[in-house]
């Protein structure tokens, strides 16, 4: 395994794990303000980041499911992939194409 290989790695699995930290505080938060319960105001910068992250990941793998579509791919599976991994599973997309 190449060292672009490892690092690669390395950023889908911390990415995945954020992402999926990213959609639980989100739901925390949605929680919070159906309950009528509060957050405490110092975690509204941690709010903002993930939701540009959760926009930015969705972004790609909506670029993702539209490319695979066109290449006559697995659609879904490239876009759902795309956004827990993020730009990594666009590269790896295109890549094969140049293959």
């Amino acid at each position: 395994m190449s060292t672009k290989q490892k690092l690669f790695l390395l950023v889908k699995i911390i990415s995945t794990v954020l992402i999926a930290s990213a959609i639980i505080l989100e739901l925390w938060n949605l929680s919070a303000l159906i309950t009528n319960n509060k957050i405490p105001g110092s975690l509204n910068i941690i709010f903002w980041i993930e939701r540009f992250a959760i926009a930015a990941h969705f972004l790609e793998g909506v670029i993702a499911t539209i490319y695979a579509n066109s290449r006559n791919k697995m659609p879904l599976q490239y876009g759902v992939y795309t956004f827990f991994v993020g730009t990594i599973g666009l590269l790896e997309l295109f890549s094969q194409e140049d293959k």
